[in-house]
């Protein structure tokens, strides 16, 4: 097959949604299909960062190609990264199916208008983040519920097929109110880390006293790190030696996050590493912390937790999105409200207290739950689902389909 995947970003570029192209891209070009990547020059969006200059904007690959594209957006609120040329790439390309990824993207509507003028399907990988948990003030709120109702609804309804990591990914999808055509719920898969550095080797280059809570992944709005800190200031009086470690890029928030830290007196307690690009200290952080935590607003899988439960690492993370699909309460770690300081607090007490539950929960975590997780898996499902448009054998009908 001749496939296109279409994503705002791709790796050197951090993110969950990028590893992900990345991942399926390598092994469909392995079974002998043909990929061509289509994406931009943007490292991150907030604040707006292009990648390297070395990092080449026309890439030939084992699997195919990736063509990194210009891109241009409105300020403030009206963020919106909008591509340049991608409709002449996908014409170059002359894909028989084109997936695409993140819902409400400017890669959405282009992907249709390919399908109107050239009849090429198109499967849409949402990765949905309801308009809650969006970052910004009422003004984006209120465009993002305009675009669901006006441009977003529309376009998902004309996709062969949608692809969810969980339930609840496709209950909030359907509650658009527009139709909904077949899906397919296909969790990610999972990249192993290199072997992680030696014990205490991230501590001793970060400067970390003893023991800490870690939590990994973009400073975002939708996160719930400032719920986070508060949480760790009512713990952190009751354990004085306990850190608590942020790893990842700013992502809108850091300044908050800085002002919650000097509320409640905890400079010198919270550390903010910023983005960490070598995967083998990241995997020893991960071994090393005493708990994970992953507090977010919303997430429509949380990748990073398996990430943590790889390393043996017990995680406490908020019940909302495709979370309480994956992590089991009480056996792989806790699940606790989002929004909520002191049910965060305690979860965290629990465990804390709780040497040898934290151990139990972590070889659960690495032996039974990540293993599930592999790429593979993923892409048989995917080469699966691309027959099944391209014989036009895809049906609303088998929505539910495992």
């Amino acid at each position: 097959m001749r496939i296109a995947q279409l994503s705002t970003r791709y790796p050197p570029g951090p993110g969950g949604v990028e590893r992900h192209v990345q991942e399926i891209s390598t092994r469909l070009g392995a079974r002998g299909h043909g990929v061509h990547v289509l994406t931009s020059y943007l490292r991150r969006e907030f604040p707006w960062e292009r990648l390297p200059n070395d990092v080449p904007r026309h890439e030939t690959t084992a699997f195919g190609s990736i063509e990194r594209l210009p891109v241009w957006s409105l300020p403030g609120e009206l963020h919106y990264p909008f591509f340049r040329g991608m409709g002449r790439a996908l014409r170059r390309a002359d894909p028989e199916i084109v997936h695409v990824h993140t819902y409400g993207t400017h890669q959405v509507r282009i992907a249709d208008r390919f399908r109107r003028r050239r009849g090429v399907p198109f499967v849409l990988a949402t990765h949905f983040h309801p308009v809650t948990s969006i970052h910004g003030g009422f003004l984006r709120h209120e465009l993002r519920t305009f675009y669901d109702r006006n441009v977003g609804g529309p376009a998902l309804a004309n996709a062969a097929c949608l692809l969810v990591e969980s339930r609840e990914e496709e209950r909030l999808l359907a509650g658009l109110g527009f139709p909904v055509p077949a899906v397919r719920v296909v969790p990610p898969g999972f990249t192993p880390f290199p072997a992680p550095a030696a014990p205490g080797a991230f501590a001793k280059t970060y400067g970390i006293p003893g023991p800490y809570l870690l939590y990994v992944g973009r400073l975002a709005s939708n996160k719930g790190l400032g719920t986070l800190v508060d949480a760790f200031a009512r713990l952190a009086r009751e354990a004085p030696d306990l850190s608590l470690v942020l790893i990842g890029d700013d992502g809108g928030v850091e300044a908050e996050v800085a002002r919650r830290v000097r509320y409640h007196d905890l400079e010198g307690r919270v550390r903010r590493v910023g983005y960490l690009a070598d995967e083998a200290m990241l995997a020893g952080a991960l071994r090393d912390a005493s708990i994970f935590v992953l507090p977010s607003y919303y997430e429509a899988f949380g990748l990073v937790l398996l990430d943590a439960m790889a390393q043996g690492t017990p995680v406490v993370a908020t019940r909302v999105g495709g979370i309480p699909e994956f992590v089991e309460e009480g056996k792989a770690g806790l699940l606790v409200p989002p929004h909520d300081d002191v049910a965060l607090a305690e979860a965290l007490r629990t465990l804390w207290t709780d040497a040898p539950g934290r151990a139990a929960m972590g070889r659960y975590a690495r032996e039974v739950v990540a293993p599930r997780y592999t790429w593979d898996a993923l892409v048989d499902r995917l080469e699966a689902i691309y027959s099944e448009v391209l014989t036009g054998r895809i049906a609303s009908s088998a929505t539910n389909a495992p």
